[in-house]
């Protein structure tokens, strides 16, 4: 009798466990629909802010900008992007793939520092586990991302920047292909690269193409009266889209990743539920068999 109870115990725990997931993934499925609708509707103004980066650098006044000075690399510094919370199937784990990739790569920056600022906890975690250097924190943007809370980011990035403290600055984030597709990135911000641009382009061009959708158009500007003060009080804003934009995109894809982690695991959860069920009504049915024959065996002692 205890085998049967222990897994009649396994049965409804493991019932309870998957309606817990199935609720999960019902409130992962409203929050996926949710950041989705915000990612599609800011991805043609980022789109069109990086069309204008990419004019911008052709423009004389941007040669002697300091976001656009190339300038030997010694420093890094990686802006990560992850959860705050698990349970989002491989969307972390992708992109501290990726970050990790990165670190990995210093023999071939020549051996330049990277320093990280992240954004989500699971990233935090990681680069300490890491023993990477941390120069600031930002969990909150994670949860709930907005442009005003992206502003003191690039305020402090822009500041280490200018001040040379930095050499190249880089985001690393997951962009949002599908419901079942999430590709992690690492992308280049500063100093503002024309090849890394036009790469960035020529993708949003494909992306178009691929929906029928109408590609940015590519203009010269002239810029006017004075382009180095236009070009350094427009470029801020156009970088501080381009990271609401990266951790818009990351966000859908961890609700999206979230919504099918919580599906998987109540599918399985049934799955062994069932075959715990098919057991149990083994074991009982055995047990049904050999009362059988006890009682048969009974009766024909009792008849002799």
């Amino acid at each position: 009798m205890s085998s049967t109870l222990d897994i009649k115990r396994r049965i409804k725990s493991i019932k309870s466990t998957a309606k817990i997931t199935r609720a999960m993934e019902m409130i992962s499925a409203v929050k996926m629909r949710q950041a989705v609708k915000n990612v599609l509707q800011i991805r043609s103004y980022a789109y069109a802010a990086r069309n204008v980066l990419a004019n911008i650098s052709k423009t004389a006044g941007a040669g002697n900008n300091i976001f656009f000075n190339q300038r030997p690399i010694k420093n890094i510094l990686m802006i990560i992007i992850t959860s705050n919370r698990g349970l989002c199937g491989s969307f972390n784990a992708q992109i501290i793939k990726k970050a990790k990739e990165e670190i990995s790569n210093r023999a071939a920056l020549n051996n330049a520092g990277i320093d990280f600022v992240t954004i989500g906890k699971k990233g935090e975690n990681m680069v300490r586990k890491a023993g990477e250097n941390i120069i600031a924190a930002f969990p909150d943007i994670a949860y709930l991302p907005n442009i005003a809370n992206v502003r003191p980011v690039v305020k402090m990035i822009l500041d280490e920047y200018g001040a040379e403290k930095y050499d190249k600055i880089a985001i690393a984030y997951t962009d949002y292909i599908s419901a079942i597709s999430q590709i992690p990135k690492i992308r280049q911000i500063l100093p503002i690269s024309e090849i890394d641009l036009g790469e960035q382009i020529e993708e949003i061009d494909a992306l178009a193409k691929k929906h029928e959708l109408s590609a940015p158009r590519y203009l010269e500007y002239k810029i006017e009266p004075n382009p180095v003060l236009v070009i350094e009080s427009l470029v801020p804003r156009l970088l501080e889209m381009q990271i609401y934009h990266a951790i818009l995109e990351s966000k859908a894809s961890e609700e999206s990743s979230r919504m099918i982690a919580m599906k998987n695991a109540t599918e399985a959860a049934n799955e062994m539920a069932g075959d715990f069920m098919f057991a149990f009504n083994q074991i009982r049915q055995s047990k049904i068999t050999q009362e059988i024959a006890e009682i048969s065996a009974g009766r024909v002692a009792l008849e002799a």
